[in-house]
Order: C-alpha cells, then structure tokens, then sequence
C-alpha cells in the first residue's frame, strides 16, 4: 500500500511539473501582428539581431506582417521580453527592426524569432539578420539579403538579386537582372539568370544552369558546373572539376582554371577562341581543329580554333582538360 501510494505520488508531481512547464511555455509564446496600406512598388526593410525571415507575395496593397517569438524571457525583469520589434511607416515603404535588448547576451537562451511577411507583387526588399535563414519567393522587383548565419533561398525574382551569408547555401530559382551572390561556406545553385552571375564560396559546388550574360564563379572547395553561358566565363576552383558550355560567341577572355580535377569546356561549333590549355597531371584533348602555328602537345595545347579570338585560357593542376564540341 505504502508503495502504490509512493507511485501516486510520484505521478502527480512529475504531472504538476508538466503542467508548470507547459504552462511556462504558453507564457512564453508571443505573435506580434502588423498591417500596412501600401501601394506597388515601395520597399520592404527588416533589419534584426536574430531570427529567420520568410517572405511572400499578398494582396498588392498591403504589407501583413507577423512576428513569432518563442522562448527568450529575462528571469530577473519581471519576464519582460529580451527581444523588441519596431514598426515605421513612411509612404510606400515598410521597415521593421527587431532588436535583442539585454546587457549581457546569452545567445543560448536567445528566443527563436521567425518574421512571416507577405509584400505586393511589385515591391523592393532589403533584408538583414544576424542569426537566421531568408528566403525569398516569386518576386518582381529589387531583392538584397544579408546574414551572418543562415542559408538564402530565392524564387523566381524579376529583378537584380544580391545575397550574402556568412555561413549557409545559397539557391536562386532565376532572376532577370544581374544576380551577385556569395557565402562563406555553403554550396551555390542558379538556375536561368537573364543577366550577368557572380557567385562565389569558400567551401562549397557551385551549379548555374543559364546565363545570359557573363560569369563569374569561384570556389576553394568544391566543383562548378555551368549548363550555359552565352557571355564570358571566369571560372575557378581550388579543389573540384569544371565544366562549362559556351553557347554564343564570347567578347572577352574566358578562364577555366582547377588545382584539383578536370577541365571541360563545350563550345558551340562556330564559335572562334585562341586556345591556351594546359594539364600538368593529364592530357588535354579537343574536338577542334587546332591550328598548327601554336603548340600541341599531349599536355599543353595552343592554337587557334575557327581563325581564332578572345583567348580561352584552360588549366589543371591535376586532371585533364578537355575541349568538346556542342
């Protein structure tokens, strides 16, 4: 008897304490909403210490704003919330700053944020957070992302995109308009840009599947594969293979350049280019005629291709390069 009655004990108290916690939990549960009448093309801004930003198309004469906050209360200030959000209005335009406003941050028991918004069709956003994914839906208009922790995504932008994240992958749907994109650690995936592409990781493959302007990638770990470019391509990798498919004519100098993998260039069969290739742990092998004037060797190939043009400028330090035709 006196053990049953133990047990009955024990399960009410652990009962108690689910209640106190569950109770504790809705306490700190808070969601901040904010609605603003606007027209098409104003600009969106949100600017915050932490927390993921998620953004999407609304009805287009408003911006409906909502603000998740869970967790992350003082123990010592009569439970007032550490993190404050700010709403400002001006015409058209938006912004929304959220701040952590402790003395002493203790990242660990920061509240978990998420700013849920939904925009006009037409708008320009400016997105900035130091601790927190963004993404980006189908969009018309001008798209800048920055966070120091936290992966990009971007749908179909009709407009110039430019990301930045100081660690995370980044993947853009497409864009019209030039698409600049960089992160410190992550992996890289474009898909059609009717533009100019720069993109670059320290650690991480990169894939383009069109551009219609010219390229620029860079890696220091991972390989790059761009599908079409039909502008010029400046590609480059410490460690990893690349591969790229010139479609149109190019204007200026190309470059293909790995320390660590194979070089593979796909040109489109009237396309003329002085060929300067090199593979130091290979061979290099073209679907070309190379002119006789340059140099052919089994690993060293220069020469002109179709009369020649810019220079094509291909190089491996381990690997092998080849030249194949579309």
């Amino acid at each position: 008897m006196e053990k049953a009655q133990h047990n009955l004990g024990t399960s009410f108290g652990w009962l108690s304490l689910l209640m106190i916690c569950l109770l504790s939990l809705t306490a700190l549960a808070e969601d901040i909403e904010r609605t603003f009448q606007v027209k098409e093309g104003g600009t969106l801004t949100v600017v915050s210490d932490l927390g993921s930003i998620e953004i999407e198309t609304g009805d287009n004469d408003k911006v409906e704003i909502l603000v998740r906050k869970r967790g992350g209360w003082d123990d010592d200030e009569d439970d007032e919330p550490r993190f404050e959000v700010e709403f400002e209005q001006n015409g058209n335009d938006v912004e929304v700053r959220g701040e952590y406003k402790t003395r002493y941050r203790n990242w660990n028991r920061s509240p978990k944020v998420r700013f849920m918004i939904k925009v006009p069709t037409k708008f320009d956003v400016d997105l900035e957070t130091s601790g927190g994914g963004i993404e980006v839906g189908d969009l018309v208009g001008e798209v800048r992302a920055r966070t120091s922790g936290g992966s990009l995504a971007f749908g179909n932008i009709t407009g110039p995109v430019r990301g930045r994240t100081s660690g995370g992958s980044i993947v853009l749907d497409g864009c019209k308009g030039k698409a600049d994109v960089s992160t410190s650690g992550g992996s890289i995936k474009i898909g059609e840009v009717d533009g100019d592409v720069d993109a670059s990781t320290s650690g991480g493959s990169i894939s383009i599947d069109r551009s219609k302007g010219n390229v620029v990638a860079s890696t220091s770990g991972g390989s790059i594969s761009v599908d079409e470019v039909m502008g010029d391509i400046d590609a480059s990798t410490s460690g990893g293979s690349v591969t790229a498919h010139i479609s149109q004519q190019p204007k200026g100098e190309c470059r293909l350049e790995t320390s660590g993998g194979n070089v593979s260039v796909y040109l489109a069969k009237d396309i003329a280019v002085d060929l300067d290739a090199k593979a130091n742990g290979g061979r290099v092998t073209s679907d070309f005629k190379v002119s006789l004037a340059g140099e052919l060797r089994k690993t060293r190939m220069r020469g002109e291709i179709n009369g020649g043009g810019p220079k094509l400028y291909l190089r491996t330090s381990s690997g092998t390069v080849r030249i194949r035709e579309l």
